[in-house]
């Protein structure tokens, strides 16, 4: 088909006002040129639109039908520049987010809740990923931002200090240090411990293992679990000791006492990774409302 846009808005100018004067006035055009519009049109849709006579002009059957269709097509395209504006302005769209157990037993569901009552209209799509896969899924852009343990230090990445969390201790409730209201780490150096699996706990196991060698012991690993929950059954369950991020008091645990570690000042910091430069609006708008309005650690 040769007709385009500013034939089927003629049309639909023609059809409201069944006079080529007024319709071509309000076309901004001549009537010859409006006139010449219509006829392309219809030898391009193959059929007769209008019937004209010296006085009137009328839609045919074919040009109702056409002109139906016609208004709908116009809406949708006026919907869809708008939809496009607004998604270059950052209105609307599409974020994907990855998460691991830390930030989502924090602070990350009260700011993505805020975050959805600023701009409902930009859609959340949520994943569980841990730190070191977020990593891997940012730079093959897989994920628009990520949510890990410790700043991503790698070129065209950009990190913001999120949350933080101070270590503590894991014991089973009928532990006899559960009793002990302020551990120190070396408390625990001659204890087996519960941790999750290096496959999806490696960032936090490399940060901790560095705290247990200040502390002058490497922890004696006898379970390993790949989850959250698997770690807190094992430690009510009287499998060992963990250590974990002091999130955990945000969660209803039972068997389990939570314990400050006395000797730690490491924190386990939360950081949002985004590639730069930033292509996605959405992704901007999500930044500068994290950075203005909610405020890192």
């Amino acid at each position: 088909m040769r007709f385009d846009l500013r034939h089927v808005r003629c049309f639909v100018l023609l059809a409201e006002e069944l006079h080529f004067g007024r319709a071509a006035q309000r076309a901004h055009m001549t009537q010859p040129g409006m006139s010449r519009l219509i006829r392309d049109l219809e030898q391009d849709v193959g059929v007769p639109l209008f019937a004209r006579t010296t006085r009137t002009v009328v839609l045919t059957e074919a040009g109702k039908a056409f002109l139906a269709e016609s208004r709908e097509a116009l809406a949708r395209l006026e919907r869809a520049v708008t939809r496009a504006r607004r998604t270059a302005g950052g209105e609307v769209g599409v974020l994907r987010i990855g998460y691991m157990d830390f930030a989502i037993n924090g602070r990350l569901p009260e700011f993505l809740n805020s975050f959805s009552r600023y701009r409902p209209e930009i859609r959340l799509e949520l994943s569980f990923t841990p730190t070191l896969q977020q990593q891997e899924a940012l730079l093959a852009e897989r994920i628009d931002i990520g949510f890990m343990i410790g700043p991503f230090e790698e070129a065209g990445m950009e990190s913001y200090a999120f949350d933080d969390n101070r270590y503590v201790a894991l014991l089973p409730i009928t532990h006899p240090l559960s009793n002990v209201r302020v551990l120190r780490l070396a408390d625990l150096a001659d204890q087996p411990f519960v941790l999750g699996s290096g496959e999806n706990w490696g960032a936090f196991r490399t940060a901790f293992f560095a705290v247990c060698h200040r502390a002058g012991f490497t922890p004696r690993i006898v379970q390993e679990a790949s989850s959250s929950e698997g770690i807190f059954g094992l430690v009510a369950a009287g499998a060992g000791v963990s250590v974990y991020a002091s999130c955990v008091r945000n969660l209803q645990r039972r068997g389990i006492v939570i314990r400050d570690l006395d000797d730690v000042a490491d924190k386990l910091v939360t950081c949002a990774a985004w590639a730069t430069p930033i292509r996605a609006p959405a992704v901007t708008v999500f930044t500068e409302y994290m950075r203005r309005v909610w405020g890192g650690t």
